[in-house]
């Protein structure tokens, strides 16, 4: 399968996750929210994967745990940042992690013209414009871009692990410690909600389509790509939102967002050259 139909089909199952998971926010709030992606997705990839009949060594055990914990952080100030400014906005601040690897990893100049056009597609599709003196707003742009750092360390972390064995292996162990982890912080407010059957659906929705499907095709693009190029490979994530939006949702993207999915395009086409 080529890597970007495996980050459109990524893309598609995240951005499905992530409707769900703002259902939620209301009823859990963004922190216990990303415990139950975390744990549904961790006990999804258990059963799928079943990482117990490889041999692990101590470093690998201690570098899933990282790249989880790693994760883990990437999700949870995520929701936070989307819990205070627009999806958009916060999707495209966080974009600045996989860009910054993408400039500093690749050779020539391809790759880094490559970076400079998909940075500029994805300002455009997130439509940057925030007040930051408005209430919460600066708070969610230092958690997105908390979110970005996190996000450049899960490229860098995955791809290592990739190389030296398999990485479905590794994010299920990764995301079980991570959950594990996050118990004592996150837990007992996540126990404390109200089980009805549309929320129980939904945590079951956010763990399976937000982690354990996505996820799961990345640690495989992981092992076929440089950092550099999934960096920016990445960029085609929301240039899916943008085109789901519009079929699934009626939301149609406005002409400025149209000229961020050209600059994302032949960025994305500039980066398969480089593969």
């Amino acid at each position: 399968m080529p890597a970007p139909l495996i980050f459109v089909g990524s893309g598609f199952f995240q951005y499905s996750g992530a409707a769900l998971a703002v259902t939620l926010f209301s009823v859990l709030g963004p922190g216990p929210t990303t415990w139950w992606r975390l744990l549904v997705g961790a006990l999804t990839l258990m059963v799928l994967w079943r990482p117990w009949r490889q041999k692990w060594t101590r470093q690998d055990l201690l570098g899933s745990a990282l790249f989880g914990i790693t994760l883990g952080l990437m999700n949870l100030l995520f929701y936070e940042a989307i819990a205070r400014i627009p999806l958009g906005a916060a999707v495209s601040v966080e974009f600045l992690g996989p860009v910054a690897i993408a400039v500093f990893r690749g050779r020539g100049v391809p790759p880094r013209l490559a970076a400079l056009l998909a940075l500029v597609g994805i300002a455009l599709i997130g439509g940057w414009g925030l007040d930051l003196s408005a209430p919460g707003v600066l708070t969610g742009v230092l958690f997105a871009l908390g979110a970005a750092l996190m996000w450049a360390g899960y490229i860098l972390l995955g791809q290592a692990i990739a190389q030296r064995r398999s990485g479905v292996n590794s994010l299920a162990v990764g995301c079980l410690t991570a959950a594990v982890v996050f118990t004592p912080f996150l837990a007992p407010a996540a126990l404390a909600v109200e089980f009805t059957g549309p929320v129980i659906l939904a945590i079951l929705g956010v763990g399976i389509f937000s982690t354990a499907i996505p996820y799961s095709l990345e640690a495989i693009a992981f092992r076929r790509l440089t950092p550099a190029v999934f960096a920016l490979l990445t960029a085609l994530l929301p240039a899916t939102s943008t085109l789901i939006g519009a079929l699934a949702l009626r939301q149609i993207p406005t002409p400025g967002e149209l000229v961020g999915l050209l600059f994302v395009s032949v960025a994305v086409w500039l980066a398969s050259r480089v593969t």
